[in-house]
């Protein structure tokens, strides 16, 4: 799955999430919208990628210095880019290490 079959998803409210990574599963909510249902996904989660989408949910909400934190979990610089640009970043990167043959 690339990117734009993620962006079909949320256009389709597809929502085969169960599948996916915690991680993922966030993106898809922050993208739709729904911050809160994002950072519910991630709040218990203890995998680095959980803790980078934590962060930029923090960093979205406005809350830079919670941020801060999630991206020291996460070993992942502060992003200084636009928000755009960086949910762009984390879920390309998730997704690529998500299953080739991943269908929903």
């Amino acid at each position: 799955m690339n990117t734009e079959e993620f962006l079909r998803l949320i256009e389709n409210q597809r929502p085969c999430l169960q599948t996916l990574p915690k991680g993922l599963q966030a993106m898809w909510y922050a993208k739709k919208g729904d911050w809160s249902k994002a950072h519910e996904i991630v709040t218990n989660a203890s995998d680095a990628d959980s803790a980078w989408v934590h962060a930029y949910l923090h960093r979205k909400e406005g809350d830079l210095n919670n941020a801060h934190y999630w991206y020291q979990r996460s070993g992942k610089p502060e992003f200084l880019g636009e928000l755009s640009q960086e949910w762009e970043q984390i879920t390309s990167v998730l997704l690529r290490k998500v299953n080739a043959t991943h269908e929903c």
